[in-house]
């Protein structure tokens, strides 16, 4: 076999102008399968969570914001990664291709020999028609559009415009234009370009931090300087602009510019992170409490192996859901073998978990607590034979009131919960600078914990709590709920905070 065949391949992805939405299949799948991922700072880090969780992940930038790479050394990574058989996502913002030296990476590549396959994704410029609704070319204004750096490379004294980009009939968009725009504005009204020619500034195109800014091509610096703006910034050039509403869909979005704290990990929080992310909020996760495999499945299999003797299974949670089936899956079995069984849980939410298995839950109380699921049960709780799914710390509360209604109760722990140790720098820091507008709080467990790991600062944010008995848990702490969720699950959470924002005008 010769070293051609042994090599990994390289794959030059485009993830889009930000918004992990607007990444295309393949660039999904190629980091799913991906064995080591390079990606620039200017990727939404959501987008990268599509990797395997056995994937080398290195960021790449400022040295603030992730390691300091040349562009020759990360080509060098790159090529000594597929020598060694790993396949490789350089992942960009916007498109590979576009302002991105993918051409120079393209040409390393194909001199050393190593196979390379380039993902097409959405150049920030494009998506400002859809996300700002700038329509870059239009019938009655302009039939063409050109993307033009606002910065050269370093050996170039110079911008190179000349009398033909100021007379081009269409839309002009700046790239990487922030820190030269006195000198290219100048250069185009120099050139012939009317000075009242109007100009969008948009900063973090499709990103919950998306500003827009108008002017004319005269006042380009002045809106610069008068509203802040910094890179990443892109600057639309033409009549198209005046096309344009004065809010857009997106920045119209009922949580657009409200930050929230989600405290739990990638994997627990997505439906809640989602949910949120769709109405425009800026959501920031961070765990307080990490879910991890039980410390054996001894006691599950057992219960497993005899089901057929149970009359109910009972889940109080959605990660009990969760790890519950996966090990049932992995161990040779599928949905079938819960055919035998009532399945009761505890709230919608979990309720909703199992419809993702498309598994309909039997019972689920109108009031998301144990004691609720126990009223619910023990109404025919005598002489039944009762499943318990459970973690490994929480209250007896179901268990008594099922064995005190005349019911036969086996609990079987399928998932530990576990305090995180250490508060999250970043979480920590957005409290203590008030920035964060919500937290949410989906437990008393994590209520706890949140008092342990921040203190002080959850007083500098409002608490969105998931149900009456984790509002009970959140006062004894000392803090006051802003917000309850009448439908006690993550959408819950999310919906009421919506709610909250619609009914007070809040901003």
């Amino acid at each position: 076999m010769n070293e051609q065949a042994k090599a990994g391949t390289v794959y030059l992805v485009g993830a889009g102008p930000g918004d992990p939405g607007a990444m295309t299949l393949r660039a999904v799948q190629c980091l799913e399968s991906a064995d080591l991922v390079l990606w620039d700072y200017l990727v939404n880090p959501v987008s990268v969570e599509h990797a395997s969780p056995d994937a080398e992940l290195i960021r790449l930038g400022k040295p603030s914001t992730g390691r300091a790479m040349t562009p020759d050394e990360i080509t060098e990574k790159m090529i000594e990664a597929a020598k060694a058989g790993k396949n490789v996502v350089r992942l960009k913002s916007g498109d590979a291709s576009v302002f991105g030296r993918g051409a120079d990476e393209m040409d390393a590549l194909r001199d050393a020999g190593i196979p390379f396959e380039v993902v097409p994704g959405i150049t920030a410029g494009l998506a400002v028609a859809a996300y700002c609704e700038i329509p870059v070319t239009h019938h009655a204004e302009a039939s063409a559009v050109a993307l033009v750096t606002g910065r050269e490379r370093d050996e170039k004294t110079s911008l190179q415009l000349n009398k033909g980009l100021a007379d081009f009939p269409g839309t002009l968009v700046f790239y990487m234009g922030v820190k030269r725009a006195p000198e290219w504005s100048k250069a185009l009204i120099e050139q012939g370009k009317p000075a009242d020619t109007p100009v969008a500034i948009v900063r973090w195109c499709s990103r919950v931090e998306q500003q827009t800014v108008k002017c004319t091509l005269e006042t380009v610096s002045q809106a610069i300087e008068q509203n802040a703006v910094k890179p990443p910034s892109l600057f639309v050039v033409g009549n198209v602009v005046d096309h344009a509403p004065t809010v857009s869909w997106f920045e119209s979005r009922p949580l657009f510019g409200v930050t929230v704290l989600v405290p739990g990990s990638t994997h627990t929080s997505r439906k809640l992170r989602d949910s949120l992310s769709d109405l425009g909020a800026q959501v920031l996760l961070a765990p307080a409490i990490e879910i991890i495999e039980p410390d054996d499945w001894a006691q599950a299999d057992a219960a497993l192996q005899h089901l057929g003797d149970f009359d109910w299974l009972v889940f109080s949670s959605a990660n009990g859901v969760d790890f519950f089936l996966r090990h049932l899956f992995d161990i040779g079995k599928d949905t079938r073998w819960l055919s035998s069984v009532q399945i009761a849980a505890i709230g919608q939410g979990t309720a909703d978990r199992l419809a993702d298995y498309h598994l309909n839950a039997d019972l689920v109380p109108e009031t998301f607590t144990a004691d609720a699921l126990a009223d619910a049960l023990s109404q025919q709780a005598y002489g039944k034979r009762f499943l318990l799914a459970r973690a490994s710390r929480g209250r007896e509360v179901l268990a008594e009131r099922l064995q005190a209604a005349g019911g036969e109760v086996t609990q079987v722990v399928v998932y530990g919960s576990v305090d995180v140790s250490d508060p999250d720098a970043t979480a920590a820091s957005a409290l203590e600078s008030g920035v964060v507008d919500w937290t949410t709080v989906a437990s008393s467990a994590t209520a706890k914990s949140l008092h342990r790991l921040y203190g002080d600062l959850l007083n500098k944010t409002r608490l969105a709590s998931i149900s009456p008995l984790t509002s009970e848990a959140i006062r004894a702490l000392g803090y006051e709920p802003a917000a309850e969720a009448s439908e006690h699950s993550m959408q819950g959470l999310a919906d009421v905070i919506r709610d909250h924002r619609d009914s007070s005008g809040d901003e």
